[in-house]
């Protein structure tokens, strides 16, 4: 039996780091650029495994749906290894309103600690970034089959808007 090896891209990034800067494009071939936002507002980062997958469809769906009450509190983005392409046509096909970022290369999913290299995607999680550019909350769900607790999110937000 073999012991899994943890390394930085494996391991989640810590409280309180500074969030590594990053430019990918969205579903629309528009770059986002994450200092850009900072020191103005707090990102919500959603990472999900695949589009086109029953969990990551309804995961989308919902942040689309509830779109206003998570971006009260921050710029709402989420991210996967998919391409463009694939965001783009999901994004259509779901009626997807929020900004999905293509993590082709998993430098993101890698630079915060959410990369699996069994499967070569990233892992479902969600990371917090305050608008002075430091991670304020992480948590990666255990079973990447299951959607995260929403209203854990939210109530983290409210808490951390005060």
């Amino acid at each position: 039996m073999t012991t899994p090896i943890m390394t930085k891209e494996t391991t989640p990034i810590a409280l309180g780091a500074a969030a590594p800067d990053f430019r990918l494009q969205d579903q629309d071939g528009q770059e986002f650029h994450l200092g850009d936002h900072l020191n103005r507002q707090a990102i919500i980062l959603f990472f999900y495994p695949l589009d086109w997958s029953p969990t990551c469809s309804q995961e989308n769906a919902c942040f689309t749906q509830n779109l206003s009450r998570f971006e009260k509190y921050g710029k709402v983005v989420a991210l996967s290894s998919d391409s463009v392409y694939s965001h783009r046509a999901w994004a259509q096909k779901m009626g997807l309103k929020h900004r999905i970022l293509s993590d082709m290369h998993r430098t993101v999913s890698k630079a915060y600690g959410l990369y699996m290299p069994d499967a070569n995607i990233n892992q479902r999680a969600t990371v917090i970034i305050g608008a002075d550019g430091k991670v304020a909350w992480v948590k990666v769900e255990p079973d990447i089959t299951k959607e995260r607790d929403y209203r854990e999110v939210e109530a983290v937000l409210a808490r951390l808007s005060k």
